[in-house]
Order: structure tokens, then sequence, then C-alpha cells
């Protein structure tokens, strides 16, 4: 792939090469990676997000590449590593074990019954945990080597081994969470690796010091009590406070001031994309009414890069299997590369 930049032309026709963007750099050029996990076992409602990677993929050479905050982010160099096809492979096969469990559960019978489908539990939580550690292994082999990362899912149970990579690398750091779900269950539905239980799971890593949620409207009793029981190391902007406090007249700057306040200076963005309003990702395994403007998040993102903190990683997760959903998916991630690049580049507050 060609990586002479003298040559490339940012304001031409995207070209299709494999690369995200169309972009001309590879992994050795690249100063981000960009890993695919397209995985999606432990889905409960609507399928499809394994597809999440490609779609971004495939949408990402429609973009033009100036951006209002930083008009030549795209020099960092950005690279998509292939999305590994044995991972969508295994997804689909244990996605069909999943369901049969979730039917199970669904009808109010113990797994115990006959056929018996503990074994299978066991087998889909392993399969869960092996994805983890390749994701571990790829991430902190490219931090090791000086790399940025980005992760792009797949579910919302993907990104768990790039945070246990960064955690080898930060003794401690704040995740800002946007979501429509608080994921802060305890093994739902007997899956460990559960998409519902990402946030439950990154909290058992000692040097996630603050999580900071924003846009939650679908949450149970359970989740609840354990926010306000964590001592405040979870913080939550629920989407109907966040609305009532705009309609009182205070304006989604201060709020964005107000949240970012809460994290500490490295910041790892976690970004489910049914945190939105649907219209913007109607795809999504999970929809929910309500949700944030896509404007609104990017200002509370340029808001933490302005306070001086640093980005350091991000995932996009949950991307429906539409056009559309993968259109809005690669803005995402093109937006939050180039906030990530600035924010390494600013001193810190």
């Amino acid at each position: 792939m060609m990586t002479n930049l003298q040559d490339y032309n940012p304001s031409g026709v995207g070209e299709i090469n494999g690369n995200i963007f169309g972009l001309p750099f590879n992994y050795e050029s690249a100063n981000l990676i960009v890993f695919g996990v397209p995985w999606e076992v432990t889905v409960s409602y609507g399928a499809g997000t394994a597809n999440g990677p490609q779609k971004i993929l495939d949408a990402s050479t429609q973009l033009d590449l100036f951006d209002f905050d930083h008009p030549d982010g795209w020099k960092q160099g950005i690279f998509m590593v292939e999305i590994p096809q044995e991972i969508l492979e295994n997804n689909n096969y244990y996605r069909n074990l999943a369901a049969k469990i979730i039917e199970r559960l669904e009808q109010g019978k113990p797994l115990t019954d006959t056929p018996d489908l503990t074994p299978i539990l066991t087998e889909i939580n392993q399969a869960g945990q092996q994805v983890n550690q390749w994701l571990f292994e790829q991430c902190q082999e490219a931090i090791n080597h000086g790399k940025r990362v980005a992760v792009v899912g797949g579910d919302h149970s993907s990104p768990l081994g790039y945070y246990q990579a960064l955690a080898t690398k930060y003794s401690n750091f704040g995740i800002l969470h946007i979501d429509a779900h608080a994921d802060l269950r305890n093994a739902y539905e007997g899956f460990e690796f559960s998409h519902a239980s990402i946030m439950f799971n990154a909290m058992k890593l000692p040097q996630v010091s603050k999580l900071v949620q924003v846009g939650l409207r679908d949450i149970c009793h359970d989740e609840v009590q354990m926010i306000d029981h964590s001592h405040r190391r979870i913080i939550a902007y629920y989407d109907p406070m966040i609305k009532r406090k705009l309609y009182s007249g205070k304006t989604w700057m201060e709020l964005c001031r107000e949240i970012i306040g809460h994290l500490p200076e490295y910041v790892h963005i976690s970004f489910d994309v049914d945190g939105l309003d649907p219209k913007l990702c109607p795809n999504t395994g999970t929809p929910v009414p309500g949700g944030l403007e896509l404007e609104q998040t990017f200002c509370l993102f340029r808001e933490l890069v302005n306070s001086g903190r640093k980005i350091i990683g991000f995932d996009v997760c949950e991307v429906g299997d539409a056009e559309w959903d993968g259109n809005v998916g690669a803005r995402i991630v093109y937006k939050l590369a180039n906030l990530m690049d600035l924010s390494q580049q600013r001193p810190t507050a």
C-alpha cells in the first residue's frame, strides 16, 4: 500500500483499497490501529452487529476527510486490520447455541431441564474468553509497538480484551460511556461475557478508577443499586434527567463540562451507538427511544479534549447490519480518531 503522503490527495475519490477510509497506510506506517471484532453471540434482541465492522469499513470510503476539529487528522495514519473471518464463523456457530439458552430462559425453565444446556453455556463462556484473549494479545502488541488502538464491534462485549490491555499500560484511567444501557449486569442470562455485562466486567479492573455513563434510559433495579453504592466510582447521567435539565434552561455545554469534571486525566471512550437517538442507527441490537444527537456526543468529546485530558483509546459498538448504520458508525470512528490524536497533542491540564 502506498505510504508516500506527498502522492496522496485527501480531496480525491475514496479509494477502495481494503483500508478504512481508503487511507494509504499499513500497520507499520499508521499510528492508530483499528481492530474489528465481529462478535455478538449473546445478543438477546436484534442480531446483525457482528457485521458492524464490515459495514463501517464499506461505508468509510464515502466520507470526506476534512474534519473541522482536526483538518489534517488523517495524516496521523489510520489502519484497520483485516476482520478475522474465523471469529465471525465462530460467532455464527455460538450464536445459534446461545439462542437455545435464551429461549429456555424466556420460557421460565431452568437450563438443567432435558436437554441439559449447562454444558453449552460453559462452551459459550469459554469461546468468549478466547475472543477476549485474542483481542488482549493483539492490542497489547500494538501498544507495545507505540501504536494507539481502537476497537470496532460487534456487540458491546467486544472490547473487554482491549480494556485489559489498556490496564497493563495505565494504572489509572476512566471510561466515558455513551449508551442507552448501563451494561452492569453480572453474567446476564448466564453469559459471563454478555453484551449487557461489559461494564460490570470493566469494573473488575482496579485500574478503571471512574466510569461516567451518559444517555442511560433502559436500566434494571440491580444496575441502579450498583451505581448508587459504587461510592461515586460510577457516575450516571440518565437520559430523562439530561433532558429535564436542558428543558429547564441548562445548556448542553454546561452539562458537558460537569460530566467531564468527574473523569481522570486519561480517558477511554466507549461508544455504544444505541446511546444515540435510534433514527441515527436504527438497526442496532437493542434500540431505545430517546437518546442523544450525534453532534451532542461530539461536543462532549470536544470538551473532553479542551479540558486537557488525554483520550487513550476508544471503541464503537453495536453498529447494525445496514448501510446507513455503517455510514454513521464510520463518522463516529473518524471523529474519535481525530479527537484522540488532537488530545495527545494538547498540553495536560
